[in-house]
């Protein structure tokens, strides 16, 4: 890190600022000029909390030049990390798409779901069993029910689960049911639940907040591998921005700039971005072409009569078109389907 000193600055607090810095372990070297005085500080600084050093009275700025995540970095890991879902793998030369409904509504309801989606090429099995809903009055899922179903089903089809942890008190259910564990954008910067995660060895789907940067995204996947857990998938469900005409706005610059930074995979979540499922298509065929590693899609079969999250999901036909187009766009990208 670069720390510039106020041009008043007294000497005596310079000496201070310098002897703390050598305290914490740090080298420091010297630059002057005419009018600045700028200490470069070279060492792990990844952890350290740049603004403490505010409290020295001749610090005028502090810059960063090392990100604060170490463990997520590619500086650290620079070949891509492939996440094995039994024997799916994610992050590697197969772009895997997860479908299914957005909560669980019946066995019969995520059976005919299941049978469509595995049919037209999706690998595993994604649906909510606990909703975390913005209306106390919304449908709020299933519970453990609803993980059982998933459970029962994705053995039926052969088809690992996804589905979305929302307490920590719900890990046990979730590791005994559940393939890979979702966190959703509401919880990805609950620490505690996070460092819970950390101390598991199943996947972890971690989405990104809707109102977060790319930065607080990937120190949440820090604090998952920092607890021990290197099996994070990253998901860009889209963003909250002054654009009211989609429900989020899909950031798909987030992909080219995770996989340059980070060696994590990274899949997309287009049916939450978009709120409408005719644009999910679009979404998913730019996704791929972007370099994503794969899609989290929501399908019902009676979307009109679905519980939660009609408006964005895809018929089977639907998402059957879309299945073979996407095909077509990762063979151009030199990937597979």
């Amino acid at each position: 890190m670069i720390v510039k000193i106020k041009r008043d600055a007294n000497q005596e607090n310079v000496n201070q600022l310098l002897a703390h810095l050598k305290e914490l372990g740090f080298d420091v070297h010297s630059s002057f000029g005419e009018t600045y005085q700028v200490y470069g500080v070279v060492g792990d600084t990844a952890g350290f909390d740049i603004r403490s050093l505010y409290a020295f009275q001749c610090v005028d700025s502090v810059i960063r030049i090392q990100e604060p995540f170490k463990k997520v970095n590619r500086k650290i890991k620079n070949e891509d990390t492939i996440i094995d879902v039994n024997g799916i793998k994610i992050g590697g030369k197969e772009i895997v798409v997860m479908a299914g409904p957005c909560s669980v509504e019946s066995y019969e309801q995520v059976d005919i779901i299941a049978k469509a989606v595995k049919e037209s090429g999706a690998k595993i099995l994604r649906g909510g069993a606990y909703k975390p809903r913005t209306s106390p009055y919304s449908y709020q899922g299933m519970g453990l029910e609803g993980l059982k179903i998933l459970h029962d089903i994705g053995k039926k089809y052969d088809m690992p689960v996804v589905s979305e942890l929302m307490d920590k008190d719900h890990i046990p259910q979730f590791l005994k049911y559940i393939d890979v564990i979702q966190i959703g954008a509401r919880n990805m910067q609950n620490f505690a639940l996070l460092k819970e995660l950390g101390k598991l060895d199943k996947p972890i789907l971690l989405k990104r907040g809707f109102s977060n940067t790319i930065e607080e995204w990937l120190m949440s996947a820090e604090y998952i591998m920092a607890g021990g857990n290197d099996k994070v998938i990253l998901c860009e469900r889209g963003i909250r921005t002054f654009e009211p005409y989609t429900r989020n706005t899909l950031d798909i610059s987030t992909v080219p700039i995770v996989k340059k930074v980070s060696h994590l995979p990274v899949i997309i979540d287009p049916s939450h971005a978009a709120g409408k499922w005719d644009l999910v298509q679009s979404l998913s065929l730019a996704s791929i072409a972007a370099g994503a590693d794969g899609l989290i899609i929501e399908v019902h079969h009676q979307p009109e009569k679905a519980f939660s999250d009609g408006a964005q999901s895809l018929k089977p036909k639907k998402f059957d078109a879309l299945m073979k187009n996407a095909t077509a766009v990762a063979t151009a990208v030199n990937k597979t389907l």
